[in-house]
């Protein structure tokens, strides 16, 4: 009987004090952990320079929540022991920041209500990891609001970020958002505005109950996409009326500015510099993500960009096995 044992990378925990996050204004910590996956035979290698993909994750996630153990798949470690030991794909580093926020999660941009976690990442995660281990180009993937922050990232930031994988990220938000505004409204309604909420969501033993995501989730998209410092409603407006719920066109806008699909036209020379675009989303996407990456796909095609598109049989939930298809080409891609 023959035993293959596969090469084993190396976790390394980081806890990153940031200056950037420093009064942020919802009180969230500015000392992070930072996850850092090393691939079989970085220590003994010590010429040669290895690719980093940043990796984000999705909403009501962490860094740390990549590495979870999985007793029904695997974890990201494991995943990437498998690849670059069997040679599907070539060794990288991973670096995988916590941009958790009281919010239940982050889009990765900035703003005055969360925080400046585009300025985060870039000004301070990229230069610790570059001066920390020997860095080559750097690209940035993630599943769901971290497919969000990745193609957000690689329009706004091609300059660090050479390449992306954007899984099942937001897009086309007339389709993914506006759905559960009148869920959320009801809920923020019988708690007495979204503040109290809020409260309420954390002092509840089982914040995990299904009930919660649509407050939570719109909550978190308003204070990303339409900060308002002045609003008594933790500094954000919402693109509805918290009383009547009538539609407000005018909020609605700034949401729609911040939606990749609209963002293509302002960005095509970025997206023209990308070794890289990546994009794929399950054909049965419970928040109706497919039809924003269709759109995404054909937004760019009409600039003559051509992205890697993949359409699977499968929903938004659980599709971490997606990574095998994306990371290999990545890493190819930032050689």
């Amino acid at each position: 009987m023959t035993t293959v044992r596969e090469a084993a990378g190396t976790l390394v925990i980081h806890r990153h004090e940031s200056r950037v996050l420093a009064g942020n204004a919802l009180g969230d910590p500015t000392v992070r952990d930072l996850y850092v996956y090393l691939p079989p035979g970085y220590e003994s290698e010590k010429d040669r320079t290895y690719p980093v993909l940043l990796g984000l994750s999705g909403f009501t996630g962490t860094g740390a929540s990549m590495f979870n153990v999985d007793p029904l798949g695997e974890d990201l470690k494991r995943r990437m022991d498998r690849l670059v030991s069997s040679g599907k794909c070539q060794p990288v580093i991973i670096a995988a920041p916590d941009c958790f926020t009281r919010l239940g999660g982050n889009q990765y941009i900035n703003s005055s209500a969360t925080g400046a976690y585009e300025d985060y990442l870039v000004d301070e995660i990229v230069p610790f990891v570059r001066k920390t281990y020997r860095a080559g180009r750097f690209g940035v993937f993630g599943k769901s609001s971290g497919g969000y922050g990745s193609i957000v990232l690689g329009m706004r930031r091609p300059e660090v970020f050479e390449a992306l994988a954007d899984h099942s990220g937001d897009s086309c938000f007339e389709l993914s958002y506006i759905p559960d505004f009148p869920k959320a409204l009801d809920s923020f309604k019988d708690a007495g505005g979204p503040k109290r909420w809020l409260e309420k969501f954390w002092a509840n033993p089982n914040r995990q109950m299904k009930k919660n995501h649509a407050a939570l989730n719109m909550l978190a998209m308003a204070a990303h996409y339409s900060p308002e410092p002045s609003s008594p409603h933790l500094g954000v407006e919402f693109p509805f009326d918290l009383e009547t719920g009538k539609f407000k066109p005018d909020v609605w806008k700034r949401w729609q500015v911040w939606d990749p699909v609209n963002m293509v036209e302002r960005y095509v020379d970025n997206l023209r510099r990308l070794r890289l675009i990546y994009i794929d989303c399950g054909s049965k996407d419970e928040f109706a993500l497919h039809w924003g990456a269709r759109a995404l796909v054909a937004a760019m095609r009409r600039h003559q960009i051509q992205p890697h598109h993949e359409e699977f049989d499968d929903g938004h939930m659980s599709i971490a096995y997606r990574y095998d298809a994306s990371l290999p080409l990545l890493a190819k891609a930032l050689q």
